[in-house]
């Protein structure tokens, strides 16, 4: 099974150990599923984790090593734009492109205002919250 985790669900579990993002996430690292990421993904997780409001929370060797755990995940290079995404933040489309090149089996995500979770799917690709994904997978 194929997984890719939003960012925010990355940063969630660095931020509230034991809630359902940290579940996930170490159910990756106990090899329950294979995670998709990105170039793009890995930048975008080291650029968020130093906003001022997160780099508070987040001391940077954590943030760091999951940066370093995620290089042994299926990692996808160049990605090509979704046509017709139609997201509310067009910042996630690399997401979709990920699930369609990553044949992802879930996208999890947290973030219910970009318009992912609206979508439901993409391709094959189911797309849940994290409590949904715990719910149904873990």
């Amino acid at each position: 099974m194929r997984v890719i985790l939003d960012t925010n669900v990355l940063l969630g579990a660095l931020i509230s150990p034991g809630g359902a993002p940290d579940q996930i996430y170490r159910a990756w690292r106990a090899a329950r599923f294979e995670l998709v990421t990105s170039a793009y993904q890995l930048d975008e997780l080291r650029r968020a984790s130093r906003y001022p409001k997160l780099k508070i929370l987040l001391p940077a060797h954590r943030v760091g090593t999951m940066v370093n755990n995620m290089q042994r995940a299926l990692v996808l290079g160049a990605l090509p734009q979704p046509e017709g995404a139609g997201l509310n933040d067009p910042n996630d489309t690399f997401l979709l492109a990920m699930a369609l090149v990553g044949e992802a089996d879930y996208l999890v995500t947290g973030d219910r205002r970009a318009g992912l979770l609206q979508r439901g799917s993409v391709g094959r690709t189911r797309i849940l919250t994290p409590a949904g994904f715990c719910a149904e997978v873990l």
